[in-house]
């Protein structure tokens, strides 16, 4: 029997993490708790993190994002108690001139590029004219100035620049749900559409070619799956299709900007990552990387502008990972942190990649955890926990999650599924999720349920369910509409009334109502199926105990949506545990908060699963 490992070592904040290069290659940086909270630290390359300066003083929260500005200074993100209201700072690299360049109240900011050909400079998106919509400013990090670059319409949901930092594509919503990309040759010119599709249809330019005429392009048009093309960004026309994977949609591109080379493409597999390499030099580059790291999975982090120093994280599915400084020159890489050295792998469990067929035909790639070192061929009648992504148009991977090592060590089968709708493998599959909440999508998930009991891993009398946004959702349809499969259910943020999520939803989702209710459910023209496949208007049909979590502050997932659940149920008289955090939002940040949410979770499921 597996030792069982304290709680606070899954959930613990890395020891450190998020580790980044300077441009020239001299300095490194990384975030490490102070006071709990993430806050970000600097160090030269030659030096032991001992020697590093803490330049960030967060204490309420925790640091969302960074990076280098330039050689000298670094700019960060927070936002307040969850709010997703993003506001940027910058700070020396000493800690020295810590100020605040978009410190407006309900105001968030987003990074559009960082301008790494033009120095002082950066483009950044703000809805601060118009909550619904943003606009895309130059700003100067030493003085602070923003320039408004251009004064977005009201339908523009992206920018892109050229390797020159040029303004020169925008990406919009047109009627609702048609999709149109914007152009310009030179920044003096006015944008003209050059095409407009349907959203489902995808052209997205991923990255100038090396003159900044033509684009390499990811798109699906006229095919199911998403793939790489030579574009010419004037009208869109293909030029050349550079790359093409029957099983799965492109997910990124490798682009060097010292050499002005197209690298490489990736899609996401069921387990190996898939990587097509346009470039013999970076291949060769990746080959020498990986001998230093046999049998174990790596990614490049950074690199500096040289592209001769590297930040490598090497990582699996047992072990939260490490970072690597590497230097292409010499071939030499040296250990520079594990993110948590008290996790050891050898009392982590394999996640192993399985694949079953909906009851429609559908093969729906899943990961099992299995506890004890069992594999699926040795596992029988385990009490698993059935645990649905959010989004739900993203997917689950496979790799390290905190989440199921914690649920499987504590003697949990845990179940992911990549059920329809997931990212990653093409329209057919997404599109067949379109206004199937509670419906299809819910028949994937009922249908792994039920192959895991026909294999004779799952005892039928011991399965829950949990799952966090979308996932939440999953949980109390799970509850509703299949109520004996689940012993019992744990939501956390999920939707509970799919009319009063839509009233609810950010100021700058706004745009893409009309998309939502294509892939949703419209409320009046569907308002039939949304009544149907609402949980709280349901709530009648839920019989085993549930346990709801929930972010006050939550811009995406309203409190409301749990607060109808809750309220529904105990009216039943049905046993239902609820925990808000008055400081969270969409999901717990805060170290001490995560504690309580898992901790709470751990009695639940021992008490009832």
């Amino acid at each position: 029997m597996t030792r069982q490992i304290p709680l606070e070592d899954f959930f613990r904040n890395s020891e450190r993490t998020g580790y980044q290069l300077s441009p020239d290659g001299s300095y490194i940086s990384y975030m490490a708790p102070y006071k709990d909270r993430l806050n970000v630290f600097v160090r030269r390359v030659d030096e032991s993190d001992e020697h590093a300066i803490r330049i960030t003083n967060e204490t309420e929260r925790s640091v969302a994002g960074y990076m280098w500005a330039d050689n000298q200074r670094l700019l960060y993100m927070k936002d307040t108690a969850g709010d997703e209201n993003y506001q940027l700072y910058g700070v020396h690299r000493d800690g020295s001139d810590d100020r605040a360049y978009t410190a407006f109240d309900g105001v968030r900011t987003s990074l559009i590029d960082d301008l790494e050909e033009q120095q002082g400079v950066v483009m950044i998106g703000m809805n601060k004219r118009n909550p619904e919509v943003f606009d895309p400013y130059r700003l100067n990090i030493e003085t602070g100035e923003l320039t408004l670059l251009a004064e977005n319409p009201g339908n523009i949901q992206g920018w892109m620049t050229d390797h020159d930092g040029r303004l020169r594509v925008a990406t919009a919503i047109v009627d609702g749900v048609n999709t149109q990309i914007l152009y310009r040759d030179t920044e003096d010119e006015p944008f003209k559409p050059v095409l407009t599709t349907n959203f489902r249809d995808v052209v997205s330019f991923m990255e100038f070619t090396p003159d900044n005429k033509e684009v390499y392009a990811a798109t699906n048009l006229h095919r199911d799956k998403t793939i790489l093309v030579r574009m010419n960004p004037a009208t869109c026309e293909e030029l050349e299709v550079l790359y093409e994977n029957e099983r799965y949609d492109i997910a990124s591109i490798s682009y060097s900007r010292k050499r002005k080379k197209l690298l490489s493409v990736y899609c996401t597999g069921h387990k190996e990552p898939v990587r097509h390499y346009f470039d013999a030099e970076e291949e060769q580059l990746r080959q020498r990387i990986k001998a230093h790291f046999p049998n174990q999975r790596y990614g490049i982090a950074d690199t500096d502008k040289a592209e001769e120093n590297y930040l490598i994280y090497v990582g699996g599915d047992r072990t939260r990972g490490s970072y690597w400084h590497y230097n292409a020159l010499t071939d030499k890489a040296k250990k520079i942190a594990d993110l948590a050295p008290w996790i050891k792998s050898d009392e982590m469990n394999a996640m192993h990649p399985v694949c079953y067929t909906t009851r429609d035909g559908l093969q729906i790639e899943a990961y099992l955890t299995l506890p004890d070192g069992l594999t699926p061929d040795t596992a029988k009648q385990l009490p698993v926990v059935v645990n649905p992504h959010g989004g739900p148009w993203a997917r689950d991977c496979w790799g390290y999650s905190s989440e199921v090592q914690f649920l499987s060590n504590r003697g949990y089968a845990v179940f992911q599924m990549n059920f329809r709708g997931s990212t990653g493998y093409g329209r057919h599959f997404l599109e067949a999720s379109y206004k199937q909440w509670g419906l299809k999508m819910q028949d994937d998930i009922t249908d792994g349920v039920k192959w895991l009991i026909e294999q004779g891993i799952a005892n039928p009398n011991r399965i829950a369910i949990y799952g966090g946004s979308y996932g939440g959702y999953a949980t109390l349809a799970g509850l509703t509409f299949t109520p004996d499969l689940y012993a019992c259910g744990i939501d956390y943020v999920g939707v509970s009334n799919l009319f009063t999520f839509m009233q609810t939803i950010p100021p700058y989702w706004r745009p893409m109502l009309e998309m939502m209710y294509e892939q949703v459910g419209h409320p009046e023209h569907d308002a039939d199926q949304l009544a149907a496949t609402s949980p709280a208007l349901h709530a009648d049909k839920i019989k085993v105990p549930l346990f709801v979590a929930q972010g006050a502050n939550d811009p995406r997932v309203n409190k409301a949506e749990s607060d109808q659940m809750v309220e529904a149920l105990r009216q039943r008289g049905v046993v239902v545990e609820y925990m808000v955090k008055d400081n969270e939002g969409h999901g717990f940040h805060n170290q001490e908060n995560r504690f309580d949410f898992y901790r709470a979770m751990e009695r639940f499921l021992k008490a009832h699963l």
